[in-house]
């Protein structure tokens, strides 16, 4: 009886740690202080959008000519990036195992959430999609100026693993016709994973993230409190 009161009592403690560091993570800003930047009220913005799931999220950036441009190399994986209807490009970064293996809830298996919770490769996975509902309750529109959106994009160019210059795609891996997974760098584990490898690359666009968000509900809430 004393052994599982101990247990139960240091469990508690453990639960209590866990949520004052989310807490934290979540309403202590990163970057903390913010250094004063010129007018760029003429530069041109751009719209990017935060797509969030109970566990993860991705980016998606608009598609005009010169993106499509930049993004050429992925039509040679099967991403039909130069294809008009496509009008977002999606990026997200995640562990191997879980982002393989579980395309959805029904396929759970106990090997991804165990290498999930230790230690993992990671991947990028990327995505086309049509017009995309702002309004709906997952989706979240951020505004980027020209300089800082170059930066992020810089920063999710160099998440891929490459070989020659070249991005080295998992096989014909995806969930569907038009998206595919490509090495990444980086190892992932789940308290700094897909969600804190997003706050990272938004921070690169020039937002303000909460330090430590390894949940999307903690990433929008920082978001919202500081952007």
């Amino acid at each position: 009886m004393v052994g599982a009161k101990l247990v139960a009592r240091w469990l508690i403690r453990a639960l209590a740690l866990l949520l004052l560091l989310v807490a934290g993570g979540t309403f202590i800003p990163r970057p903390l202080l913010v250094a004063a930047e010129a007018s760029t009220a003429t530069a041109p913005s751009y719209r990017v959008l935060l797509l969030s799931g109970p566990i993860h999220t991705d980016i998606a950036i608009p598609l005009d000519d010169r993106l499509r441009a930049s993004f050429a190399f992925l039509e040679e994986s099967g991403i039909p990036v130069s294809d008009p209807a496509a009008q977002w490009l999606i990026f997200g970064w995640g562990g191997r195992s879980f982002y393989l293996e579980t395309p959805t809830w029904a396929d759970l298996e106990p090997m991804p959430v165990f290498r999930a919770l230790t230690i993992d490769r990671s991947v990028m996975h990327v995505d086309v999609a049509g017009s995309i509902s702002e309004t709906h309750p997952a989706v979240k529109m951020l505004e980027i100026d020209g300089e800082r959106f170059e930066q992020m994009l810089d920063f999710v160019d160099d998440s891929f693993v490459r070989n020659g210059g070249a991005v080295l795609p998992v096989g014909n891996r995806g969930y569907g016709d038009y998206d595919r997974f490509f090495e990444a760098k980086g190892f992932f584990n789940a308290l700094f994973g897909c969600n804190t490898w997003t706050a990272a690359a938004l921070r690169a666009g020039g937002l303000r993230t909460g330090f430590w968000n390894p949940l999307p509900q903690t990433l929008v809430v920082s978001l919202n409190l500081y952007n």
